[in-house]
């Protein structure tokens, strides 16, 4: 079986809540694909094979760079007992000239009626530790664009905010574009932080245009990310190291 690649020019924005307060926005390139098919698409791009740009199972599905893709997906469904997905979507940033570094990654996964019922946020912070949070509705019914659905924080993501506190995410995936809003909520502050872009066919031309425009892919996204952190920490926020991990590889809310 074989899928098309689809690309997801898109934006990301964070706003940060609270006393020290702070806010970016910036473009970022997303591909969404199924990560069980054959590659369909551009010569410039590949799954699980070197190329200017491509997606690696071993990045997705367990810890960063021992990752088993899909297969680690569906041993986790079994795991929390729920039916198993008839369709996978993964959205997430592709490798460019060999390096990545996703903050966050998503795994859409679809019943027989082709319905969004579950989605898996796989979260990775700059320390290189990663936890995932699994959502659905209780009855897991379709998740459409107004549904919330709530997780406890359990990963230490960034050193100017505590570990603790609880997320909310919604999820609204078209036929034409892809939106994700998540709020990051504690007691006085927080943040929102919202992926949203449309979907196009991956093709050679828009490869060569993002890595012309942005050549550093990966190395791009973790400059950004210190960037911000120097100016939270310039504006007086609070540093926190990171604890040691002592919770499950994933959580449901």
């Amino acid at each position: 079986m074989s899928a098309i690649v689809e690309h997801i020019p898109a934006h990301t924005f964070h706003g940060r809540k609270g006393a020290v307060q702070n806010a970016f926005r910036y473009s970022v390139d997303y591909v969404l694909l199924d990560p069980e098919a054959a590659v369909t698409g551009p010569r410039l791009f590949s799954r699980n094979r070197g190329n200017l740009s491509g997606v690696f199972d071993l990045d997705h599905g367990g810890l960063p760079g021992q990752g088993r893709g899909a297969a680690w997906l569906r041993e986790q469904f079994d795991l929390f007992q729920l039916p198993q997905p008839d369709r996978i979507a993964l959205l997430t940033q592709p490798r460019l000239f060999g390096h990545v570094f996703n903050p966050v990654s998503f795994w859409f996964c679809f019943d027989a009626q082709d319905a969004l019922y579950a989605v898996v946020a796989e979260v990775t912070n700059t320390f290189g530790t990663r936890h995932s949070y699994l959502c659905h509705k209780p009855d897991l019914s379709p998740i459409g664009p107004q549904d919330r659905l709530g997780a406890t924080k359990l990963l230490h993501v960034s050193p100017f905010q505590p570990s603790e506190g609880s997320y909310t995410f919604r999820f609204d995936l078209s036929a034409d574009r892809v939106g994700v809003w998540i709020d990051y909520g504690r007691d006085g502050g927080g943040l929102v932080a919202t992926l949203t872009g449309h979907r196009r066919p991956l093709t050679d031309r828009t490869i060569l245009w993002s890595a012309l425009r942005r050549p550093f892919g990966a190395r791009r996204v973790l400059a950004l990310i210190h960037w911000q952190a120097l100016k939270l920490w310039w504006k007086g926020a609070r540093f926190r190291s990171e604890p040691a991990p002592n919770s499950p590889d994933v959580s449901r809310g």
